[in-house]
This record gives structure tokens, C-alpha cells and sequence, in this order.
């Protein structure tokens, strides 16, 4: 599906229950070394009730080190919000979208992500949307994860 079609299953799926409380996720997984593959994955998840899920698999050449796949990965997670938030606002209310968007990071304090997370965190939080990191960030390291 392209981003206008994934938008507007999510709004449909918004619609269908527009009293429960929404959670608007994206994380971004990778695995590989050289040719790095990156899954996105956008979540709505409908408090208490489940959610839904779509994803997305791309590659890129030339990634040779943990700190390149992670900034990637971030800035993956990051465009797709982006566009997305634009997308949604044009059928809900602004204050709901981005406010209840999350950013998961595939990072935590045990392993050698643990450098990283301050430096992340901080791209995340520059954008203005909240960030979720591990083991917080199912995101990223359950949802994408699935699909590499």
C-alpha cells in the first residue's frame, strides 16, 4: 500500500471506534552489514482493544557500522512521521495526530546501542515527537522486527 491508502485505513479504523484512545507508532528495525535491510512499521494501536499494523522493507548499500544503521533507522522512522502527520491532518483534528505519535527506537541501555541512545533520542525529540526506546520500543524491535 503507498502512504495515502495506509492513511486512510487508519482513519477508517479511527472512525469505526472514535471514543477509544489511539496510539500512533512508528519504529524502524535493520538488519544486514554492507546491504543493510530497514523495515518500517506503523502501528495504530486502539487502547485496550488491539490494533493494526503496516510495514514497509527497503535496502540500502554501503552501511558498514552499528551507528550508521541506527542514525538510519531513526531517519526513516522520522520522514515516514513527517509525511504521514501531514496526511492525517487533512482528516483529523491536528492536536490528536501528533500528539499521540510515538517514535520507537530500536535502542536500550544493556548492549552497544547504549552510546547511542542520548544522541537519538535527542534527533526524536528535536522533531518534536515523543520517543519510546527499549524495552519500551515494541515498535521497532517486535513489530518491524517481524519482517526482516
Amino acid at each position: 500500500m503507498d502512504l495515502d491508502r495506509v492513511t486512510r485505513e487508519i482513519v477508517s479504523y479511527i472512525k469505526e471506534d472514535s471514543e477509544a484512545k489511539y496510539r500512533l507508532i512508528i519504529g524502524t528495525d535493520s538488519e544486514g552489514n554492507g546491504e543493510v535491510y530497514f523495515v518500517t512499521a506503523i502501528i495504530i494501536y486502539r487502547k485496550k482493544k488491539g490494533g493494526r499494523y503496516f510495514w514497509k522493507k527497503i535496502s540500502q548499500e554501503k552501511i558498514f557500522n552499528l551507528r550508521q544503521k541506527i542514525y538510519k533507522e531513526v531517519e526513516y522512522s522520522l520522514l515516514i512521521s513527517q509525511e504521514l502527520i501531514k496526511k492525517l491532518n487533512l482528516y483529523l483534528k491536528k492536536e490528536d495526530v501528533k500528539s499521540n505519535l510515538e517514535i520507537h527506537i530500536d535502542v536500550g541501555e544493556n548492549g552497544p546501542t547504549k552510546e547511542l541512545i542520548r544522541e537519538v533520542v535527542g534527533m526524536v525529540l528535536g522533531f518534536g515527537f515523543k520517543a519510546k526506546t527499549k524495552p519500551g520500543s515494541f515498535g521497532a524491535s517486535m513489530v518491524a522486527d517481524r519482517h526482516l
